[in-house]
């Protein structure tokens, strides 16, 4: 590769944006040129726009960028696109016409039969249906940010065993409703038993993820996925407890061992933003834990433990993921970079 790619953020002053702007720091393949935000934020300079909400300082390069407006013009070949769904929908179709590769976090898009819902270590092959979209450019989107780590687990078991039904219930981080996301009074001491449109997202994101390309169209998993979904007083990582049933029964052993071995395309091509092992598996009673496991493989790994019988199911097991990385801006950059690396760019 010669040279970095040139890449915008979209939405770029709200908490995934910000997150890109972290994670792309030093990137050895892209370079941050054009940041694009809301009309109220365009004209100013980044440091002036944008309420800073990450654990490290402002890079001044970054903080003297002038800030464009969402639809304005672009010459960056890809865009990540943070922006909030409320806008992101017709503005990522606006760029894809005009060329650009949008990579999206935002929810618009997920299920469109075109768009790929990719996560590279599971199904990069759907990539092949960006072929298949109307735009000069393409749009591919990364998962919800509970599905992330659930479908990361779920993927080897479902090819070595064959998954008839889940069942999961989530503990999710207040980081997952963006700044300044709920309200203090809400949610301290407390567990807000509802998210508004997030449990069928689980259920259909998951389904369509672990499906299969048929022709010009993505077939989903004929598995059945329930979900209950909890806001709880954590900062940030979703915690997940699922219950799974086989077609063919596992033992305890066998999950650990799969989940333990487990590697794909981006460990085989070293992708930067690739972890080691794309699951981490804890052998400790009351692991894994946010407060201690979350930047386990700089976050991008999904945390898995308490793996054993369940007698309902066939396994159980607790889960847990970074949800503003490896659930929202990690997953966009590792989705371009298995775009770049199995030459879809060019």
């Amino acid at each position: 590769m010669e040279g970095k790619i040139p890449v915008a953020i979209l939405g770029a002053t709200g908490t995934v944006g910000q997150k890109f702007i972290v994670l792309l720091q030093d990137h050895p393949w892209f370079e941050i040129t054009e940041l694009a935000a809301s009309p109220r934020s365009a004209g100013k300079t980044y440091g002036e726009a944008c309420s800073w909400k990450q654990d490290m300082p402002l890079p001044r390069e970054i903080a003297e960028k002038t800030v464009l407006a969402a639809g304005d013009a672009l010459e960056s070949r890809i865009l990540f696109s943070g922006m909030d769904s409320s806008v992101a929908g017709p503005l990522e179709e606006h760029y894809a016409e005009e060329g650009h590769v949008v990579v999206s976090n935002a929810k618009n898009h997920r299920t469109d039969p075109d768009v790929p819902l990719i996560i590279p270590e599971v199904n990069a092959d759907h990539f092949e249906i960006t072929k298949k979209q109307k735009y000069r450019g393409v749009i591919v989107t990364n998962s919800n940010c509970v599905v992330m780590p659930m479908a990361m687990v779920l993927a080897p078991l479902h090819q070595a065993f064959g998954v008839e039904w889940v069942q999961v219930t989530s503990m999710q981080a207040i980081s997952g409703a963006g700044y300044p996301g709920v309200p203090s009074y809400d949610i301290l001491g407390n567990v807000i038993p509802f998210i508004a449109g997030e449990e069928p997202k689980v259920e259909i994101e998951t389904q369509k993820i672990l499906g299969t390309i048929d022709g010009d169209v993505i077939v989903p998993a004929d598995f059945i996925v329930s979900a209950q979904c909890n806001r709880v007083p954590v900062v940030d990582g979703h915690t997940e407890n699922i219950s799974v049933k086989f077609k063919k029964k596992p033992t305890v052993e066998e999950v650990k061992t799969i989940l333990t071995e487990w590697k794909a395309m981006p460990q085989e091509k070293k992708l930067p933003s690739a972890p080691a092992n794309p699951v981490i598996v804890f052998e400790e009673e009351d692991r894994p834990q946010p407060a201690r496991d979350l930047w386990l493989q700089s976050g991008m790994s999904a945390c898995v433990g308490r793996i054993r019988e369940c007698p309902i199911g066939d396994i159980k097991m607790v889960v847990m993921g970074h949800n503003t990385v490896r659930g929202a801006a990690g997953a966009a950059i590792l989705n371009a970079e298995a775009y770049v690396s199995l030459g879809y760019l060019d």
